[in-house]
């Protein structure tokens, strides 16, 4: 290394499941290793990627007991292993990922003279209807922010939910979107059983996706365009809502124009983004959703509800459409103004393409992590 430069240990604290795993698998593969070491904590209960530095080197992890819902006397544990790995790693600086992470981090940090970024890619009250649940874990949130943390938001529109909801002082807050790397190639590696023409989806059957929206889109569309097909990506790992869609399809008659599928390779995921017609998400809400960031980089337009996350990513009207509310007509109405007009179409191919390269691309990007890193080091 040059100059002999210690290098700043970052760790990272985090269910590492789905995009939150993507998020971090992202940072530690592209951030600059000569200058700062990486370090993971994330749950024991998943089967988690195989992180590697910028060189190629395996990051060093820790498996924790991290589950999804609250368990006092594993949380408790995971605190306190934390804390034992930040004294004995030397740690510089924490960056805490999803509700889960930032709770365990946060406690794990108190005394010892480290400071937490807290990125939650979609604030914990959002997933629930249950207003009690809303409110206990919007006071949760609002009471850990003065735990010597600063948000580190993935979206403009979660900067701004943490500073009007949460009540983070606008100067304790960051913003570094979520960003990717260009997609160079593509390839399918599982059998094709879907059409050639088709719309897509990545989205796991649960409330934040709400699938029974896009089903019932779908149902819409078939009545104009029999043959139209979706292929919904991701079903499989935690889908608490899985028998309830597959319920829905069989009661639309959509068995023929729908194909699910588990969780794959991020090539077939890519390369069926590619092919698509475009992409589409009936979310209730997201952090900044690496799945449009990704259709983006394929030049693939996206219809979708107006909620954080979405409405950061579409420019309506420029590279896809926003619906606003749970408006089925409009977003089918909207699906066929593309379908139905090829110019439309390829500009808003080209427009997405162009705000990826302006706006999410991980190269151009990641210097602005690095100096947020650097002001919030342990001195």
């Amino acid at each position: 290394m040059k100059n002999k430069e210690k290098k700043i240990k970052i760790l990272h604290v985090a269910r590492a499941a789905g995009g939150i795993g993507v998020y971090i698998d992202l940072i530690v593969k592209h951030i600059n290793d000569e200058r700062f070491k990486n370090y993971i904590i994330h749950e024991d209960d998943y089967q988690s990627i195989s992180f590697a530095s910028k060189s190629g080197l395996p990051v060093k992890s820790y498996k924790l007991p991290i589950p999804r819902e609250i368990s006092p006397r594993k949380d408790w544990q995971a605190v306190l292993k934390t804390r034992k790995i930040i004294e004995e790693e030397n740690i510089d600086l924490i960056h805490a990922h999803s509700a889960k992470g930032g709770v365990i981090a946060r406690l794990a940090a108190l005394g010892k003279g480290v400071k937490v970024l807290y990125t939650p890619n979609a604030f914990s009250y959002l997933s629930t209807p249950n207003t009690i649940k809303k409110f206990i874990f919007l006071n949760a949130e609002r009471i850990l922010k003065h735990f010597n943390s600063k948000l580190l938001a993935s979206s403009p529109s979660e900067q701004e939910r943490g500073i009007k909801e949460v009540g983070f002082k606008k100067e304790n807050t960051y913003l570094f979107n979520n960003s990717i790397a260009p997609i160079e190639t593509t390839r399918l590696t599982i059998p094709k059983k879907w059409p050639d023409s088709y719309i897509c989806t990545v989205g796991r059957p649960s409330y934040q996706k709400r699938l029974d929206m896009m089903i019932k889109v779908l149902s819409e569309l078939k009545k104009e365009i029999p043959n139209i097909h979706l292929i919904i990506m991701g079903v499989g790992f935690y889908a608490p809502e899985l028998d309830s869609i597959n319920e829905l399809i069989n009661k639309l008659n959509l068995s023929k124009n729908i194909t699910l599928l588990p969780w794959t390779a991020k090539e077939n995921v890519h390369h069926i983004i590619k092919n698509a017609q475009m992409y589409i998400s009936t979310a209730r809400y997201e952090g900044l959703p690496f799945s449009i960031i990704e259709s983006l980089a394929l030049g693939k337009p996206v219809v979708a509800t107006n909620v954080d996350g979405n409405k950061d990513l579409i420019i309506n009207g420029y590279n896809g459409f926003l619906i606003d509310g749970e408006n089925i007509i409009e977003m089918k109405n909207k699906i066929m103004a593309l379908l139905h007009n090829k110019e439309r179409l390829e500009k808003f191919s080209f427009n997405a393409k162009r705000i990826f390269e302006e706006k999410y691309n991980i190269h151009q990007n990641i210097p602005l992590l690095e100096q947020i890193y650097l002001e919030n080091i342990k001195k």
